[in-house]
């Protein structure tokens, strides 16, 4: 393993966002997460990975208001959001894209994006100024606006997702599982291209992603989940690097996980911090 150094101090991160602060949450008497703590800047990349029945799923549920939170505090901009209703938290400025259920296939990609911002819906400069900026961040979209949802391919109906969350401009888009159900190429295509895209806009990003090592190169900052804890945080690059993240950390040894290819990192490289449980 190599020797650690202290380069991934939270200093070094943008103002936080979204904070998540000490969270329990589960179902009924039984906790899934427990003391989680967490946070995103704005622009900033923040993964979230770990093995299966590690907390992930559940803990982005308790942030977008899916399970209740059973003790602790989700913020946004110092503002209290903990278990608000997903209407909301919408309002808030949260977005959230769901591993399912994305579009509605019938109709078009510009409808799409007007059902997206129902909220805008009786300032109609503002719904075409939105729809603008969806287009300016996904210009395929725009070529595409008049072409039906169900029309579209597995990475095209992904990008009208992640724009649908777009139009009401929140400060931070939660992504679960984004690459879930396309091919290996486009699945890369989402998580190269159209992620870090959000990020450069100002929003901040948070995801939780089956392809760990692809997730962690193109983020900024990543947590490790596991059996219900946070045991691993740090710059996405640190994580990176370690030689044991597949075995210790995600269940499996890492010649079994899908392999990075090489490209500037937006942040220098930094070992990972190791932290105790929840922190």
């Amino acid at each position: 393993m190599p020797t650690s150094r202290d380069d991934s101090s939270e200093t070094a991160r943008p103002p936080a966002l979204l904070v998540i602060d000490d969270v329990a949450a589960g179902y009924g008497a039984s906790l899934v997460i427990d003391g989680v703590s967490a946070a995103v800047g704005r622009g900033e990349v923040v993964c979230v990975i770990g093995a299966n029945g590690s907390g992930k799923s559940t803990l982005l549920k308790a942030v977008t208001g899916d399970l209740t939170v059973q003790r602790g505090r989700v913020s946004l901009d110092d503002d209290d959001v903990t278990n608000l209703p997903r209407d909301l938290l919408v309002r808030r400025g949260i977005g959230y894209v769901p591993q399912d259920r994305e579009v509605f296939t019938t109709l078009s990609v510009r409808e799409n994006l007007q059902i997206g911002g129902y909220l805008l819906r009786r300032r109609k400069a503002e719904l075409a100024e939105a729809i603008e900026r969806v287009f300016t961040t996904f210009p395929a979209l725009a070529k595409l606006q008049k072409s039906a949802a169900g029309a579209l391919s597995g990475g095209e109906r992904k990008m009208l997702a992640i724009g649908r969350a777009l139009m009401t401009s929140p400060k931070v888009v939660v992504l679960d599982e984004p690459s879930a159900g396309l091919a290996p190429a486009v699945g890369t295509q989402v998580l190269a291209e159209r992620i870090p895209a959000l990020a450069e806009s100002g929003t901040g990003v948070l995801l939780v992603e089956q392809r760990a090592l692809q997730a962690l190169e193109h983020s900024h900052w990543g947590y490790v989940m596991i059996g219900g804890k946070v045991e691993l945080s740090g710059r996405a690059s640190g994580i990176l690097a370690r030689g044991d993240v597949g075995e210790l950390f995600l269940g499996r040894g890492r010649e079994e996980l899908p392999r990075p290819h090489p490209h500037p990192h937006p942040h220098p490289d930094g070992l990972a911090a190791t932290t105790t449980p929840g922190k």
